[in-house]
């Protein structure tokens, strides 16, 4: 009977660490940018040595390159398109904002395709809620329309 149960509880500590990495996010907590950060290097002119893409359904965030939705491939494409050329220690912004990040479907293609071109500054901003209450609420700048 003890083998049986220390088994058991060997098997059920294995899946805990494998499902565990298999649900890890593609950045870490060090790689979100608080959006209040972001809005003050906006304001302040301070963004020449950064790069600022909609990942998302709009360009909203000032200074922002709109590659579109990448939970489509064709924009995840256009996303790789837009890096080619951007040396890889460039500071590179990513946001969406549709929806919660918990079930945001673009922010993980995006991240992932920058871990994988080998970007070492990349950040994602940190919109929690959504666009609308992370940033237009709060009077951050936006994209003149």
């Amino acid at each position: 009977m003890k083998k049986f149960l220390l088994s058991v509880i060997t098997i059920l500590v294995v899946s805990n660490v494998l499902f565990a990495q298999s649900n890890k996010e593609p950045w870490t907590s060090q790689q979100l940018l608080d959006p209040a950060i972001l809005a003050k290097k906006i304001t302040n002119n301070q963004t020449k040595n950064m790069l600022i893409i909609c990942i998302g359904p709009d360009a909203i965030i000032k200074n922002s390159v709109d590659v579109g939705a990448t939970q489509s491939a064709s924009n995840v494409a256009k996303l790789k398109a837009q890096l080619k050329n951007v040396s890889k220690d460039k500071e590179v912004v990513i946001y969406c904002g549709c929806c919660p990040f918990d079930r945001c479907p673009n922010v993980r293609p995006a991240f992932k395709t920058l871990n994988e071109m080998g970007f070492k500054n990349a950040k994602l901003l940190n919109l929690p809620n959504n666009i609308k209450t992370n940033w237009i609420d709060k009077g951050y700048p936006m994209n003149d329309e």
